[in-house]
């Protein structure tokens, strides 16, 4: 009963509490020190918060502006569609961020921590795509300066084929027996380039060995006269024909002749073979290497 009783003087004080609480928050002292306190938040923080929001509008339309310049520029030098949109991006992308950090930097928040996390991520993301990261950059530099252009037969990084596709991180070159070679765009810039299409004319070098008893005027006929039948052969520059060395098993003629570089290949294989051809009908001796051997027999004692 006495449990009761204190119960319900409980409850009786309750609502007398909660209308003093009203009855102070009506109080028009206090509610002008709410008022006070909300003004000095608003004067202080104010023109904060809204220079803040400005420096991100303005940041953003300029960062578009930026990434648009940057588009434009690249595309009038003709740069690959994959590099301008990819570097347009990362533009954008940092300028975003340099925004941002200024934005919370003029609310009040202290944005060194935040620089120094971006810092340690960034190098932590560089170290774990070091590989991946020279591979672009390779790929970069070989579409801006461009050693080679799709099409182009080139040798490099230990391997000869055709520029098939040029991507930003490999390029594809196809073998003359049809085979897909994937190079890593860090292994070409970091090798020597041989490129054998950048010029209109190649010359054809051959060797072309005889016996030291054949007749050299003889021989220099037939070989000018090979080279005067072949309407691919270019007159300028002039061929040249000479003994070039007088080998081991042979006397060597060096012919030097300069064709169009889509007819190297033709011209050399043809050659070759009107080589042997015509010294086989003259009775001229192409010599090859030989070994005596001498067998002696030993007896017994």
């Amino acid at each position: 009963m006495a449990q009761q009783n204190v119960t319900d003087a409980a409850a009786a004080v309750e609502p007398v509490n909660v209308v003093e609480q009203v009855s102070s928050l009506m109080d028009p002292d206090k509610s002008s020190q709410l008022l006070q306190a909300g003004m000095d938040l608003l004067m202080q923080y104010g023109p904060k918060l809204l220079a803040a929001i400005v420096i991100f509008y303005v940041g953003k339309l300029l960062s578009k502006w930026l990434k648009r310049l940057v588009t434009r520029m690249m595309n009038k030098t003709h740069v690959d569609p994959l590099i301008v949109s990819f570097t347009s991006s990362i533009v954008y992308m940092a300028m975003m961020v340099f925004v941002v950090v200024a934005t919370l930097g003029q609310v009040g928040i202290q944005t060194t921590s935040f620089i120094a996390i971006l810092g340690a991520a960034g190098l932590a993301i560089g170290l774990a795509l070091q590989g991946s990261l020279s591979n672009f950059a390779a790929g970069f530099l070989l579409i801006i300066f461009r050693p080679f252009k799709v099409g182009d037969v080139i040798e490099a990084a230990g391997v000869t084929g055709k520029v098939d596709d040029i991507q930003i991180f490999t390029t594809t070159l196809k073998t003359p027996d049809n085979k897909t070679i994937i190079v890593p765009n860090a292994k070409l810039s970091g090798d020597n380039i041989i490129n054998y299409s950048t010029q209109k004319t190649r010359r054809v070098d051959m060797v072309v060995g005889v016996s030291y008893d054949a007749d050299l005027k003889q021989v220099r006929e037939i070989l000018q006269d090979i080279v005067n039948k072949d309407e691919r052969v270019l007159s300028d520059p002039e061929p040249l024909i000479v003994v070039g060395e007088l080998a081991d098993n042979s006397v060597n003629f060096f012919v030097r002749v300069w064709v169009n570089s889509a007819d190297y290949w033709n011209v050399y294989f043809d050659a070759n073979e009107a080589v042997k051809l015509r010294m086989d009908e003259a009775g001229i001796g192409i010599p090859y290497p030989q070994r005596d051997v001498h067998l002696y027999e030993h007896k017994a004692a």
